[in-house]
C-alpha cells in the first residue's frame, strides 16, 4: 500500500502559522463540499477538486477528497512539477485588494475533465475541476460555477480569516440559476454587446413558474422567445399585441394561457423581457432566448443551441436523453466485433429513447451468449432482425407490452413479454419497482446477459452481473469535513 503524504503543517511554536493553515484547509473545504453539492443538484453525482499555491515560491497544494484527478498524475507532473513555468506571471497584482481581477489560465485538457482556473493577488495560482458528465446540454454553465469557485476562493483568502463567515461554500450550493444566467450573459455580450435592456434573472424565474402552471390539467408546451429590443426588426410577427394591451411577462397564469397559441407549432410568443409582444414565424434574430416548454420539463437554448433544461422549480444539466455510456463500455470490453458492438449500442438507444418519448417502462435484455439462454414469454420463430428499419419499428411497439424483450448477439429479437425470474439475493434495492429487481436477479444467475430498464418516471438503469452499473453510486460523499491538502509534487509520485 502506497504512502499517502499531506502538507506539513507549520511548526508548533508558530500559533499564528497553524491558524493561517486551519483557516485555508477551512475554506478550501468548504468551496469544495459547496461546489460538490451544488452541481450533484445540478447534473448528478458529482466530483470537485482544486490545485493552488497560495504564493508565486509557494508548494502547490492539492485537495482531491474523492480522487477525482486519480490516473492523471503524469500530466500533473508535467505540467506543473518538471515545469515550473507556471509559477512566472509578471502581471499578478500584489495589492490584495484587487482579487477580483482573475487573470484566466488555459484548461490543460484533461479526458472526462472540466476546469477554470486564474491567478490573483490573493491566490497566485488556482484550478478548479469537475467531472464532464455525458448528459450535458452544455458545459458553459459548469464553466461559470467553476469561475465563481477562483473568484470565491481569492475573495475568501484576501478577507484572510479575522473576516471569514464561510458562506462562500453555501453560495456555490445554490449556484445553478446564477451559472445558467451568467451563461447567458456570456452569450449575449459576445452577440450584441454590453448595451442591452434584456433582464435575465426575471426571465428565468418566469420560465420557472410558467412550467409548473398546469391549464385545464395539462402542462405547459410551445416555445417562449425573448429578444432585445433592437432586434425586434428582425422577426416575422404573424399577430402584435397592441402597446396597451400587453400582457406582462410576471402574470404567469396569462402567459401560460397565451402558450396555447403556439403548442406544437413552429411559431413563437415573443417577449421582450419585460410583456408579451406577439407571435412570430420560425426566423431568429441575431440573439434569442428560447424556453422550449415540453410538458412536464423544457429546455433553454441560445440561438437553438441548448443550454440547459428546467422541471420541478429548477434547472438542470440534463438532455433528458440518456446516453447509455455504461452498455456501450459494457459491450466494448466483449468479445464481440466491434461493428456488432455499434450496431447492439444503436438497436438499444433507439428502443430506450422511443420508450421514453412515449413515456412507458421497458426492459430490453442484451443476450450475448452464443445460444440464447431460455426465457419464458412469446418466443419468437423465427427471430426478427433487428437490422431492418422496419423491424425495429415493430419492436418498438412490443417494448409496450408488460414484460422485456429479448435480443441476441445476432442482433435479433427473439421474444417479447418476457418474465425474468431468480432468486432473492442481498443486492436487491427495495425502493426500485418489480421490473428493476426482477432485472438485478436475472443478470445475477446468467452469465453474458445485460439488461437496461426503462422506468416510466425516465430513469434508466444498465444492468450487468447483478450490479446497477448505471446508477451506482461509488462516490464518498464526506458532508461537510475539513479536507487535508497534498503536495502535489509528493501527490504525482504515489
Amino acid at each position: 500500500m502506497s504512502t499517502r503524504y499531506h502538507a506539513p503543517l507549520p511548526p508548533e511554536s508558530s500559533m499564528v502559522d497553524q491558524r493561517q493553515f486551519s483557516f485555508i484547509r477551512r475554506c478550501v473545504s468548504d468551496l469544495i463540499n459547496g461546489l460538490i453539492d451544488g452541481l450533484t443538484h445540478f447534473s448528478g453525482t458529482s466530483r470537485a477538486a482544486v490545485i493552488f499555491a497560495l504564493q508565486p515560491d509557494g508548494p502547490l497544494l492539492l485537495c482531491d477528497p474523492q480522487n477525482l484527478l486519480r490516473g492523471h498524475e503524469p500530466i500533473f507532473r508535467s505540467l506543473y512539477v518538471d515545469n515550473q513555468q507556471w509559477r512566472m506571471n509578471d502581471k499578478v497584482s500584489r495589492d490584495r485588494r484587487k482579487f477580483s481581477e482573475i487573470l484566466p489560465v488555459k484548461d490543460p485538457g484533461l479526458a472526462g475533465l472540466l476546469s477554470n482556473g486564474g491567478y490573483s493577488s490573493s491566490v497566485f495560482f488556482q484550478q478548479w475541476f469537475t467531472e464532464h458528465h455525458p448528459d450535458l446540454c452544455s458545459i458553459g454553465p459548469t464553466e461559470c460555477w467553476l469561475e465563481h469557485a477562483v473568484w470565491r476562493f481569492s475573495h475568501d483568502m484576501a478577507n484572510d480569516l479575522d473576516l471569514y463567515t464561510g458562506i462562500s461554500g453555501y453560495f456555490l450550493r445554490e449556484y445553478a440559476t446564477h451559472a445558467v444566467r451568467d451563461h447567458i450573459i456570456d452569450q449575449m455580450n459576445l452577440l450584441l454587446g454590453w448595451d442591452t435592456s434584456v433582464r435575465i434573472y426575471p426571465v428565468l424565474d418566469a420560465v420557472l413558474m410558467i412550467s409548473e402552471t398546469r391549464e385545464e390539467g395539462s402542462w405547459p408546451e410551445g416555445r417562449l422567445l425573448v429578444v432585445d429590443p433592437s432586434m425586434l426588426d428582425q422577426l416575422n410577427f404573424l399577430v402584435k399585441f397592441q402597446p396597451y394591451a400587453r400582457p406582462q411577462l410576471s402574470n404567469y397564469k396569462h402567459v401560460r394561457k397565451l402558450l396555447l397559441t403556439v403548442e406544437r407549432s413552429e411559431r413563437y410568443l415573443v417577449t421582450d423581457g419585460r410583456s408579451i409582444l406577439g407571435i412570430c414565424s420560425n426566423s431568429l434574430p441575431t440573439f434569442s432566448l428560447c424556453a422550449d416548454f415540453r410538458g412536464r420539463h423544457g429546455f433553454l437554448k441560445v440561438n437553438r443551441t441548448k443550454i440547459c433544461s428546467f422541471a420541478d422549480g429548477r434547472f438542470s444539466s440534463s438532455t433528458y436523453q440518456v446516453k447509455l455510456v455504461q452498455l456501450e463500455e459494457l459491450l466494448l470490453e466483449t468479445d464481440l466485433d466491434r461493428s456488432d458492438c455499434y450496431f447492439l449500442f444503436k438497436i438499444v438507444v433507439a428502443l430506450v429513447h422511443h420508450a421514453q418519448q412515449r413515456k412507458h417502462g421497458c426492459t430490453v435484455v442484451l443476450d450475448l451468449n452464443r445460444i440464447p439462454v431460455a426465457i419464458s414469454g412469446q418466443t419468437l420463430s423465427p427471430p426478427l432482425d433487428l437490422r431492418k428499419p422496419y423491424m425495429l419499428k415493430m419492436t418498438k411497439s412490443l417494448a409496450k407490452v408488460d414484460g422485456a424483450l429479448h435480443i441476441g448477439a445476432d442482433m435479433h429479437l427473439h421474444g417479447f413479454a418476457c418474465l425474468l425470474d431468480g432468486r432473492s439475493f442481498h443486492g436487491e434495492d427495495p425502493a426500485r419497482g418489480a421490473r428493476y429487481n426482477s432485472a438485478l436477479r436475472f443478470t445475477a444467475e446468467h452469465a453474458n446477459i445485460i439488461v437496461v430498464v426503462v422506468s416510466s418516471d425516465r430513469p434508466v438503469s444498465v444492468i450487468h452481473q447483478g450490479l446497477d452499473v448505471h446508477g451506482v453510486c461509488t462516490l464518498d460523499q464526506k458532508g461537510d469535513c475539513v479536507y487535508s491538502l497534498d503536495r502535489l509534487d509528493y501527490w504525482v509520485g504515489l
